[in-house]
């Protein structure tokens, strides 16, 4: 694609991820048929929350990928990164699909966290292919460790979130592993801990907003 096909198609992206009408390439990972118990309202509050959470997670990704991509000076990066963002659209599907079953919501603020981290994938990609890598590592590392914790807060009869956020938590480790392969050099010290300091304003508003 040219780099106006290359737009619109971003723009078809955006659109799509921000009014949750993304579709899974993969089927959802399921439980073992039998493993969960009946949810109580107090559990899916809580797994509500956290599963807004993470789809709001996997917004940004898609902001965060496609404007890398835009801004990729290599053709095998943008190759990388578009597929990334394909992977991560799994994540966005699966997530609404199970705020949809636990009787939940996306974040009211898809908009504005999907042109935030529009954003920064875009300063990320404009300092060049190297260090656009390095934030896909220190990204996914973070995600992999909040998808982590997830996975000790989520309630212990919600087998099926459980499954979706172990699969997500294998693909993150996964898109990490790739960047680095690709040539990614570590970021600074105060960049890791700037990306720290907003994941947690937005997992902190994402769950109530």
């Amino acid at each position: 694609m040219n780099a106006a096909d290359r737009l619109i198609s971003s723009v078809d992206n955006a659109l799509r991820t921000v009014a949750g009408a993304s579709h899974a390439s993969r089927p959802c990972p399921k439980a073992v048929q039998g493993s969960g118990a009946e949810l109580t309202e107090a559990d899916r509050h809580v797994s509500g929350a956290l599963m807004r959470v993470n789809h709001v997670g996997e917004v940004c990704a898609q902001a965060l990928y496609q404007a890398q991509a835009l801004t990729a000076r290599s053709d095998a990066l943008r190759r990388q990164m578009l597929q990334a963002s394909r992977e991560e659209a799994d994540h966005l599907a699966w997530t609404k699909a199970r705020l949809d079953q636990l009787g939940s919501r996306m974040s009211l603020l898809n908009p504005l966290w999907y042109a935030g981290a529009f954003g920064i994938g875009l300063l990320a990609g404009r300092l060049g292919d190297a260090t656009s890598l390095g934030f896909v590592v220190e990204t996914e590392r973070q995600v992999e460790e909040h998808l982590a914790g997830h996975l000790d807060r989520l309630p212990a009869a919600d087998v099926e979130s459980r499954a979706i956020v172990d699969q997500m938590k294998a693909d993150e480790a996964s898109h990490a592993d790739a960047a680095l392969a690709a040539g990614a050099v570590a970021l600074p010290a105060p960049a890791r801990w700037l990306m720290k300091a907003a994941a947690r304003v937005m997992t902190t508003v994402a769950q109530r907003i």
